[in-house]
């Protein structure tokens, strides 16, 4: 049976994709982690011995290698590909990064995508939503609609687009979670958790996040100098408690700037 679809790279993003899709020797995947091979052939898919042997006459190539090695990835497969086939980067890093990865796929003649994974592959699986962008966007939604993922968009035709949304809400999403582990440390520490976790549960708002995110930046350029100088004294609480207070550092000077920020506009007016 022909190749359709070569995975380079098979962590747990490769392993669940080919799992749940059940692609079959349709599908051939390499790792440079030779220890991979048994959960290659478990997924049913062929092993490939090297990068020449996957992507060898396949139209479709998943990029799913760890974030430092993507660009290195694009560069090593890029002679490998034949012309004008598809290499889907689902890697997680900057669009800059995948910009130069593109130019790489480019000058050997095939065509490169940007594919954003926005949420946990497991349990998430075939349903796990992507963003894709590039000159090709459109055609690699409908193939990897056709693989069988169920939740696929196009959001521009520039390389760059679908990760810097990613990254971007990484922010956010990560930097509630340290932000969550730094607050609830310092609770446990000082033995006020529950009433900490009631009081945010009382103070819930149910906004959207653009009404959120304008209501937060408005209160920041109004009231940050003060809250500056309130978040200094919970970092020096968060200290006393044993917990080094990195994100609540960050937030003293987030919220200075935009303190700055108005008075400069003010004094511009």
């Amino acid at each position: 049976m022909n190749k359709q679809l070569a995975l380079i790279g098979f962590g747990e993003a490769g392993e669940t994709f080919a799992t749940a899709a059940q692609w079959g020797k349709t599908a051939v995947a390499f790792d440079i982690d030779r220890a991979r091979e048994h959960a290659i052939e478990a997924a049913g898919l062929s092993v490939a011995g090297d990068r020449a042997a996957a992507l060898g006459g396949t139209p479709l190539a998943f990029s799913l290698v760890t974030a430092d090695s993507a660009l290195a990835a694009a560069q090593q497969c890029a002679a490998e590909m034949g012309a004008q086939a598809l290499w889907c980067d689902m890697n997680s890093v900057a669009p800059d990064t995948k910009r130069r990865a593109a130019k790489a796929i480019e000058a050997a003649g095939g065509r490169y995508v940007d594919v954003a994974i926005l949420a946990p592959v497991r349990p998430g699986a075939l349903q796990v939503p992507l963003l894709v962008s590039g000159a090709a966007a459109e055609d690699a939604c409908a193939r990897l609609s056709d693989l069988g993922f169920a939740n696929v968009r196009a959001v521009g035709d520039a390389v760059g687009q679908a990760s810097a949304i990613k990254m971007i809400r990484s922010v956010m999403v990560k930097g509630i979670e340290a932000l969550t582990d730094e607050m609830m440390a310092a609770a446990e520490a000082a033995g006020v958790a529950e009433e900490v976790l009631a009081s945010l549960d009382a103070s819930e708002r149910g906004d959207g996040w653009a009404t959120r995110a304008a209501y937060n930046r408005k209160r920041m350029r109004v009231h940050g100098a003060r809250r500056s100088a309130e978040m200094e004294e919970a970092a020096a609480t968060l200290s006393a408690l044993g917990v080094d207070p990195v994100m609540t550092r960050g937030t003293v000077a987030r919220q200075r700037a935009a303190a700055g920020g108005k008075r400069e506009e003010r004094d511009a007016a």
